[in-house]
């Protein structure tokens, strides 16, 4: 059996998180960590957490497993567990709790929409589209695969400590 210490917070009916202790069957070590959270959630219905993709593309199901960040539907429980037999899956570190697992991520998306995320340009609009060269594209590599889980922005000290 897999030991798992995962984080619950209904705002509603708790005064305060906690930590509730469950198991997961040894199979689980070769599925993914979304898999066994799926699995958690048919014991208990209650279980709240964000997933939508399964594939690492949207974002939705960005969490802390083991001491890090990752996407709950691309780490396999065995690479979290190392030589751990405990799983421990707590929200992204840095953002106020909604319930469970399901964090509030507006001030992320305020400060990413701050940057300006978008190309910007000053031309007036041609009547069918703009064309891009190969080597104008080429600049762009790089610079748009973020798919925006707040994964790298949550783990950042710096970040917990100066919001703005």
């Amino acid at each position: 059996m897999i030991n798992v210490e995962i984080f619950r917070y209904h705002p509603e009916h708790d005064s305060k998180p906690y930590m509730q202790s469950l198991t997961l069957p040894d199979e689980f070590r070769k599925k993914m960590v979304l898999d066994a959270l799926e699995y958690l959630r048919e014991q208990d219905p209650t279980l709240a957490y964000r997933r939508s993709c399964r594939e690492g593309v949207c974002g939705s199901d960005g969490m802390n497993i083991n001491g890090k960040n990752w996407l709950a539907c691309i780490k396999p429980v065995a690479e979290a567990l190392g030589t751990s037999n405990t799983l421990v899956i707590r929200p992204l570190p840095g953002m106020p709790v909604v319930r469970d697992l399901v964090v509030d991520q507006s001030l992320f998306f305020h400060h990413y929409e701050q940057i300006k995320p978008w190309l910007i340009n000053d031309d007036p609009a041609p009547a069918i589209e703009r064309l891009q060269s190969p080597e104008e594209r080429k600049l762009l590599d790089g610079l748009y695969e973020c798919i925006l889980c707040g994964c790298c922005t949550s783990q950042c000290p710096s970040w917990w400590w100066n919001p703005e």
